[in-house]
């Protein structure tokens, strides 16, 4: 089977045994998800660690569709959704002989001449693809990020079962509806296996982020780079793991802080982009604390309207302004909104907004602690059942995630911030008018496509 795995160019004999592998799991886990909303007994904890892991060992877009999952409010149950935010994006990285014939696959057979060194081992492996460490011939060092063969193939399969274990759980579950999620997820996830899209989201990054010193985005290397293969500047930095290892004093922390504010909001205010996946291994530290980013698959952008919506929800609250709130809601695209399912969700909002509106120096987990948000989540949960559910907006998947990855690496920080002050600074001044120009302007220069 290894070699026939080898010759098989389309990716048909692993997605094969991918597609019966995961429909099994898919299938069993799923109606067990179901049993647990209708109250049949049954082992909740072990069949969500019999998930995570076989989960883990399926790697790739699946996994991946599973961590983002683990985020967003009421789309699995606690056990499940804590099971799977544990799942890490290592997967077993391809050998040498492996690697040489993906790279004449995309750059030709003489794909060694572009490089004075080619590093044999992956220095990083993820869900999609590997990363080596090269030099070109004139000595300027780089990263090679190579996606593993077969993975388009692998993508629709997963998603295909997604969308199935969505469908088992929505058969019980209808607080919360998650037609929109799903082609959400399938849509961004696509997404990323298009490299020399990334690489435009890389040069949209780049110019969306130049007057913020704290944060570093490698330049692209666009000979070098195709569908499946993206090339960009080596920049050195330490995994955030190894940061947090350490005895960091609280400057330093506060400082690794607010450069990850500005590098996921700077674009969101200023250009209506969010980057859409903040976990450890998409940036590295800086020696003086700034950030390297290093990954732009998850990238989506926002109509001016709706980053409108996000700032007028923020003053409604703030101003217990109600009529105004549910305006912003119908902006954020809940087109499902009532007024009674707009005073639900106000609960889950002032808790997410909350550090925003501290106008001191505090950590996230003194205005957003995690027990409290688990009994408030509870309570939404309840409050839009009672109503008759609500469907998730698309435009809510990716802000969501960022926000509970950010919140998440802020608690592991310790950092204590103004972030009052920090947003208000971002905000100041905000029109439509300007944001439109600002980001007309940025996805012309990057050759991006605009909002969706």
């Amino acid at each position: 089977m290894a070699r026939e795995r080898d010759i098989d160019k389309t990716g048909f004999v692993d997605n094969m045994q991918r597609m019966f592998q995961a429909s099994g799991m898919v299938g069993g886990v799923a109606v067990r998800m179901a049993g647990h909303k209708l109250g049949l007994r049954s082992n909740k904890t072990s069949h969500a660690e019999e998930l995570r892991a076989v989960l883990g060992s399926l790697k790739g877009p699946m996994m991946k569709a599973a961590q983002l999952l683990s985020t967003i409010p009421g789309a699995l149950p606690d056990e499940y959704a804590e099971e799977l935010a544990h799942l890490q994006s290592n997967a077993p990285p391809m050998g040498w002989s492996f690697v040489q014939r993906r790279m004449k696959a995309e750059l030709g057979p003489g794909w060694e001449g572009h490089f004075r060194s080619f590093s044999h081992e992956a220095v990083a492996a993820a869900s999609l693809g590997q990363v080596h460490r090269a030099a070109l011939a004139d000595g300027r060092e780089v990263a090679c990020k190579l996606q593993y063969p077969g993975m388009a193939g692998a993508m629709e399969q997963d998603l295909k079962q997604l969308k199935r274990g969505l469908g088992v759980f929505s058969l019980v579950g209808n607080a919360i509806r998650q037609d929109e999620v799903y082609t959400e997820l399938a849509e961004r996830m696509r997404e990323e296996l298009d490299y020399i899209r990334e690489a435009s989201h890389v040069r949209l990054y780049q110019h969306m982020l130049a007057d913020v010193p704290e944060v570093t985005v490698p330049h692209p290397v666009a000979e070098l780079t195709t569908g499946r293969l993206l090339t960009m500047d080596w920049v050195p930095g330490r995994s955030m793991k190894s940061v947090l290892a350490e005895q960091r004093s609280q400057e330093e922390r506060n400082a690794i802080a607010v450069a990850l504010f500005k590098a996921w909001y700077t674009p969101f205010y200023r250009y209506g982009v969010i980057h859409g996946d903040p976990h450890m291994g998409n940036f590295t530290v800086r020696k003086n604390g700034g950030l390297n980013l290093l990954d732009f698959g998850a990238v989506r952008i926002f109509s001016p309207r709706f980053v409108e919506g996000v700032l007028a929800l923020f003053h409604a609250l703030r101003d217990g302004d109600e009529e105004r709130a549910y305006e912003a809601y119908y902006a954020w695209g809940f087109k499902d909104i009532s007024r009674e399912r707009a005073a639900v969700l106000n609960e889950w909002a002032r808790f997410f907004y909350r550090p925003l509106m501290t106008d001191h120096v505090c950590d996230v987990g003194e205005s957003n602690n995690p027990q409290e948000a688990r009994k408030v989540l509870e309570r939404v949960y309840e409050g839009l059942k009672r109503t008759g559910g609500i469907t998730l907006p698309r435009e809510f998947v990716m802000l969501d995630r960022s926000a509970i990855g950010l919140g998440s690496a802020f608690l592991r920080l310790g950092a204590k911030v103004n972030w009052h002050r920090l947003f208000m600074e971002l905000t100041q001044g905000f029109t439509v008018e300007a944001l439109t120009a600002r980001q007309k302007e940025a996805l012309e220069k990057a050759q991006v496509s605009p909002a969706q």
